[in-house]
């Protein structure tokens, strides 16, 4: 026996590393009524080069999975044709309209992806994936010179990807492939503007891994419902137990203010410091919340939460729209009540949550642009041998509009 714990070690590798590249020609989504006030040209291009690992029956992660492809990209997106241009309108109040057409600019973002095939066979598979990471942009928001670009409003951005494609395998090591893939870029709400960049097209590609007979062997008879042979079967198979779990989490993270942006942005005379200004302060959060989950699978698991946030921005919203003769209440708490989703893969998971709020007191920009309802996603990792400690990082957001990105230490019990 291995320490994989298959007899056939030398033939079954715990996975095969591979290749792929890939373009893809689409544009970037005019997502909202406002968005298609400005946005003009939106025809954009993205070019990427990855590192693949195909896991290995020999992992029961991979198996429930039906053996996923794990691997880091780089992906350059030429975005420079995608252009801003504000026209004369009330709706901007004191802003000056501009002369020039502002720029997205390129983005270069490194990611780690989550591949998982939906059906295969000798020649043909048809997957979805996720991609996770951070981006670099080289052309962000800038009130001397790209002042109508609210898409990229600093230069690292946070990333987040998916896809779905079709290979064709015309040689066991060679596959050509087409799909569709989405790519999302923003800043999370640690600075504005934040309106984030949402590119959608089709792609083409082609994908280059390691010849082994055995595991394609595997990968065919999985596919067709049917057993492995005695020495083909791993010897550990580490069988689940449902069970259910909760889990308590408190979190730190940082935003800034879309009140604050639109009273620099149309609110305030060109005659002053803060006049469509760049850089904005970030007010701390705080977070708490208790889950209720029931891991129903190896792979996933699901549950209600009560969650509780702390916004010391309250504040400073207050003072804006009593400037501006509101009469709002504000309060630095919220309470929600969401339906949360998690989906494993060892000691990681990928949280999703959608919750409505019971009480939510923001004041007037709050009322009028945010949902009633909130989204949070974010990764996590549970540290082996640490009684169900873990780590994770979350984005919050309203209808895909980040709300703030927090940090977060919490429990499994």
């Amino acid at each position: 026996m291995t320490a994989h714990g298959t007899n056939n070690a030398d033939t079954i590798p715990p996975y095969r590393i591979g290749w792929a590249f890939d373009a893809a020609l689409g544009r970037v989504l005019k997502i909202d009524a406002y968005e298609r006030m400005w946005l003009r040209e939106t025809a954009a291009q993205t070019f990427g080069a990855e590192i693949r690992f195909t896991t290995s029956p020999a992992d029961a992660f991979a198996r429930d999975y039906g053996l996923p492809t794990l691997g880091v990209g780089v992906r350059y997106g030429r975005y420079h044709g995608v252009t801003m241009k504000k026209e004369a309108a009330p709706e901007w109040g004191m802003a000056e309209m501009v002369d020039y057409k502002s720029r997205m600019g390129d983005i270069l973002t490194l990611y780690g992806f989550f591949e998982r095939p939906l059906w295969r066979s000798r020649r043909w598979e048809a997957d979805y994936r996720i991609d996770i990471g951070m981006g670099w942009g080289d052309k962000p928001y800038n009130k001397l010179c790209n002042v109508d670009n609210e898409i990229i409003g600093s230069r690292l951005l946070i990333y987040f990807g998916a896809g779905a494609h079709a290979t064709y395998f015309p040689a066991p090591t060679i596959g050509l492939r087409v799909g569709l893939e989405f790519a999302h870029h923003s800043n999370g709400a640690l600075n504005r503007p934040n309106k984030g960049a949402n590119f959608f097209g089709p792609m083409a590609g082609v994908v280059f891994k390691e010849n082994n007979t055995k595991e394609h062997r595997h990968h065919h008879l999985m596919t067709e419902g049917k057993s492995l042979t005695a020495d083909e079967r791993p010897i550990h198979n580490n069988p689940f137990q449902k069970r259910w779990y909760t889990t308590v989490a408190v979190g730190i993270g940082g935003k800034t203010l879309l009140e604050e942006w639109l009273l620099t942005q149309y609110a305030t005379p060109p005659s002053e410091t803060d006049y469509r200004k760049e850089h904005f302060h970030v007010c701390y959060s705080l977070s708490a919340q208790a889950d209720l989950m029931y891991r129903y699978a190896r792979r996933w698991s699901s549950g209600v939460g009560i969650d509780l946030f702390y916004a010391s921005a309250a504040r400073r919203i207050r003072a804006i729209d009593q400037a501006a003769g509101r009469d709002e209440r504000h309060s630095p708490w919220s309470v929600g009540l969401a339906a949360k989703h998690e989906a494993w893969w060892h000691q990681f998971a990928l949280s999703m949550s959608v919750g409505v709020y019971l009480y939510r007191k923001m004041g007037f920009t709050a009322r009028d642009e945010e949902k009633p309802y909130y989204e949070r996603i974010g990764l996590k990792y549970v540290i082996p041998r640490c009684h169900g400690l873990f780590l994770g990082a979350n984005v919050k957001a309203h209808l895909t509009k980040a709300d703030l990105t927090e940090f977060v230490v919490g429990v499994q019990l």
